[in-house]
């Protein structure tokens, strides 16, 4: 595909984390895979690049409304260091069809869980329910998530957004407005931390692709935060599991026949 093609990719990746908090990288590691042509691991290193430097960005208008609590999202991504390293070294060491099964099916299960999501604010709307935050709970809950998003960091490159916000809200009590705002920065030192467990090994970049696939989506994150202002969370919600569905489709499509193939 054409490089040109990287400004309008950039900028949906871009709109993605700003409007919903992350799941960006979500889509920006098959876009480089199966767009741009780049190996599955050196997609993996860019799209840690592209989404923390875009994350970085969004979350500049959500720090000015309030929405991000540095101390915790520091807390929270500081314990995640471990988890970032172990699925960093993990990501060198598999093969390319077990990888990117793995992420097919890793893209099924965050399609699954935004749906139930959309589900219960419906079914909240519907009887009139407001969630307030929850309670927070406990050190071991907290490192137990926060090595858990690391490790999904660090395996598949992305910058895991759409586990960071939960756990902001289900671990720390976060409201959901401050828990999305949060995981940015959250994202933000995840992805540092995984680069630089790559960086050990060797860094696989193609500035020529990265650098400006980053600058758009930064543009884009801008843009994500004022669409989430004026478009409907639900439809929002619908339209980016709609998107996870079919790309894990095509992911699974393209990569399930050769693990079967390497398993025999």
């Amino acid at each position: 595909m054409d490089l040109v093609w990287i400004v309008p990719l950039g900028l949906v990746v871009g709109v993605v984390v700003g409007s919903l908090g992350g799941g960006g990288a979500i889509i920006t590691v098959p876009i480089l895979v199966y767009l741009l042509h780049q190996d599955p691991s050196a997609a993996t290193t860019g799209s840690l690049i592209i989404v923390a430097l875009t994350s970085l960005v969004g979350m500049i208008p959500h720090r000015r409304a309030g929405r991000v609590r540095i101390k915790d999202g520091l807390l929270l991504g500081g314990l995640g260091v471990v988890g970032s390293f172990a699925g960093s070294a993990l990501n060198h060491a598999v093969p390319e069809p077990v990888l990117m099964t793995a992420f097919a099916a890793l893209l099924f299960v965050v399609a699954a869980l935004m749906t139930r999501k959309r589900r219960r604010a419906a079914s909240d709307a519907a009887s009139g329910i407001t969630r307030e935050a929850g309670e927070r709970r406990g050190l071991p809950a907290l490192i137990a998530a926060a090595t858990g998003v690391g490790l999904l960091t660090g395996f598949f490159g992305v910058g895991g957004g759409f586990a960071v916000v939960p756990a902001l809200v289900l671990v720390l009590g976060f409201t959901m407005p401050v828990a999305v705002g949060t995981s940015l920065l959250v994202i933000v030192v995840n992805s540092i931390t995984a680069l630089a467990a790559r960086a050990g090994v060797g860094l696989e970049v193609d500035w020529s692709v990265i650098l400006p696939f980053s600058v758009f989506g930064a543009a884009g994150s801008l843009l994500g935060a004022k669409v989430a202002q004026k478009v409907d969370e639900q439809k929002l919600n619908l339209g980016f599991t709609i998107l996870l569905v079919a790309v894990a489709c095509f992911v699974a499509y393209e990569n399930v026949p050769d693990l079967l193939h390497l398993l025999r």
